[in-house]
């Protein structure tokens, strides 16, 4: 892959610190505790060792150095509830029918994780695994879904999409703090509460134990309230008693970057309380620890060379800043960039873990553990994405998009309707400009093919579905007008 000198260099290539992946070809004969990291709408460059020019992340750059930088992973989708789920059932969002939702709002039967679909952390419960969630879940809702039902055993945090750091209400207005499915109420902000359970988890675990972590951090999503803004917290929620903002937590006239960076520093700073506590712990060669961004950053991230944000198929929405440790496993101070997608880590836990998917229900994921680990070649197979207004596959260097919003050439004009079948070379285009579609018509009709095999395999979106527009037909097979996602 060829990269022009600098920054482009030092994120997506190899730091002066760092060497190109090699596996070590041993697979320890202890299964790893795993503990997985997710931060909340984290942009692929908003920490320092992935270029992170204001943001400071001491404890993530150490825990990168300590093991892997993977500066092509992805997420399942540009939105944060299909991710999740993509991660927790190892399968393509579009399988289940709340991850047609972008994100996650209608609380009803129906709308989450089925209860009896196998999962990661009912699998591993299965397997001799303990399980513990803490922080946000955003899969569904009470009495029909939570993390205890699939197969978490322990569970701290809020179940809404978004949560105030201090009053912990949700968007709609209500306290959103559980232990467990019973609503608790506790003082302090929101992210040192998170890290102090994950910190209590791992301290108190019984060293004949074996247990799956699942760490879900809010920050860096808004409302944006660091430690000291309680005040901020207490104006937001007065502005929705009075009737001066129709919604309980979204503040579009506050923010900034330095405050956007305050969250992600304290969230830093929490990860560095847990990672001293599994060294404390002993387990620190036999522990798997991964950390990742849900989706794309959005607002105030910084997801440079990419164009996009959240919600959005480009490089932006999807392309994640990844970083995985296992020192028994995977020597330090390496970088790859071999793609993969959020949910092939699902199968690469499990797999980890002396196990696998349910046969009966297979994951689309694929496990990396035999590359990560053996020494074979990498899958590389093809990353599929859909959301209700674009879709992408990539396959190798190439990236296909379908895209069915309105387009313009230069600026705002001219504004061209219709469905666009787009081609770019990720290796020397990473902002998606230039669209090569024109000078590839067999590549282009191969991975457009492709693309659209899998997404016949997918449930297609009702047409009354609150995520698109009235008018927009159930599949993007046939639509009549671009489907817009509405932000969360």
């Amino acid at each position: 892959m060829q990269h022009v000198e600098g920054l482009w260099d030092r994120r997506l290539s190899t730091a002066p610190s760092e060497r190109p992946f090699s596996a070590n070809g041993s697979r320890p004969p202890k299964r790893p505790n795993l503990i997985f990291i997710l931060a909340d709408d984290l942009g692929w460059g908003d920490l320092g060792c992935f270029g992170s020019l204001h943001i400071r992340t001491p404890n993530l750059d150490r825990l990168a150095a300590g093991g892997v930088r993977f500066t092509n992973a992805y997420s399942a989708s540009p939105w944060c509830s299909p991710a999740r789920i993509g991660l927790y059932t190892g399968k393509n969002p579009g399988r289940f029918t709340a991850g047609l939702e972008e994100p996650l709002r209608t609380r009803a039967d129906g709308n989450g994780i089925p209860h009896d679909h196998p999962t990661l952390p009912s699998i591993l419960r299965t397997a001799g695994y303990r399980t513990a969630m803490f922080g946000k879940w955003h899969c569904g809702w009470l009495p029909w879904y939570s993390p205890l039902k699939i197969g978490f055993e322990t569970f701290f945090g809020n179940l809404d999409g978004a949560m105030d750091y201090f009053t912990h209400i949700g968007t709609l207005g209500e306290p959103d703090l559980f232990e467990g499915e019973k609503p608790v109420e506790k003082e302090g902000y929101y992210t040192d509460l998170i890290s102090d359970r994950a910190v209590d988890y791992v301290t108190s675990a019984s060293p004949d134990e074996q247990f799956y972590m699942q760490v879900n951090y809010t920050a860096p999503h808004w409302p944006w309230e660091g430690r000291g803004d309680r005040d901020v917290a207490d104006r937001i929620a007065g502005d929705y008693r009075n009737g001066t903002h129709p919604f309980p937590l979204l503040h579009l006239d506050s923010g900034s970057l330095a405050k956007y960076g305050e969250l992600v520093e304290t969230m830093d700073e929490g990860i560095g309380r847990i990672l001293d506590a599994v060294d404390a712990s002993g387990r620190a060669d036999d522990t798997l620890i991964c950390f990742c961004s849900d989706n794309g950053g959005e607002r105030y991230s910084f997801v440079w060379p990419f164009v996009g944000e959240k919600g959005d198929i480009t490089e932006g929405g999807i392309r994640i800043p990844f970083i995985a440790r296992w020192p028994a496993a995977i020597e330090a101070g390496q970088c790859s960039d071999s793609a993969s997608v959020l949910y092939d880590w699902t199968a690469t836990f499990l797999d980890a873990a002396g196990t696998g998917p349910d046969p009966a229900t297979p994951m689309d994921g694929r496990s990396l553990l035999p590359w990560l680990v053996d020494g074979k070649p990498h899958p590389n197979h093809d990353l599929f994405w859909r959301i209700s207004s674009q879709g992408a596959l990539r396959r190798g260097q190439f990236k296909y998009i379908v895209d069915h919003r309105p387009s313009a050439m230069l600026g705002n004009w001219p504004r061209m309707p219709g469905t666009r079948h787009q081609l770019f070379d990720l290796s020397g285009d990473g902002r998606e400009s230039a669209n090569i579609a024109r000078h590839h018509p067999e590549l282009l009709a191969q991975l457009r093919a492709e693309w659209e095999r899998i997404n016949a395999e997918l449930l297609p979106y009702p047409p009354d579905h609150h995520s698109l527009p009235r008018n927009t037909a159930p599949s993007m097979a046939t639509p009549t007008s671009p489907a817009i996602s509405r932000p969360d």
